[in-house]
């Protein structure tokens, strides 16, 4: 079931823009005065942006088109743009501030999300069918 919802290209349109979708939600849900703090008592900062950018990395990657090595090209830097404009919205408000070492965890969260999909993918698509 895993293979027919994320790895199949039927449902690609839907992963790519719910990726989309969570981005502007994240970007929303981050311009809340507090809520940076709140949710900091659950998670450090370096294990949010993590998580959150290897997702969108996964749907971007698996929502995309092109051979393995295109798709995490893209996926890359898709987010590292996703990334760097999150930062930048974050800077605009005076209780936030953007930083470069969490536009680094994005990439890096990108970069190894999109270097395991690329192998798990290749491995996929060379295996024969049944």
């Amino acid at each position: 079931m895993f293979k027919q919802i994320f790895l199949t290209p039927s449902r690609a349109r839907l992963r790519y823009w719910t990726a989309i979708a969570l981005y502007l939600l994240i970007l929303i849900l981050g311009s809340i005065p507090g809520a940076r703090q709140d949710i900091g008592e659950v998670a450090s900062g370096v294990v949010l942006h993590s998580l959150a950018y290897a997702g969108l990395t996964f749907l971007i990657f698996t929502g995309g088109s092109g051979t393995p090595s295109q798709r995490a090209g893209k996926a890359v830097l898709t987010i590292a743009l996703m990334g760097a404009i999150d930062e930048c919205v974050q800077s605009l408000f005076p209780y936030r501030h953007g930083a470069v070492s969490d536009w680094m965890v994005d990439c890096t969260a990108a970069l190894l999300t999109a270097g395991f999909m690329w192998a798990l993918w290749s491995r996929y698509r060379s295996l024969p069918a049944g």
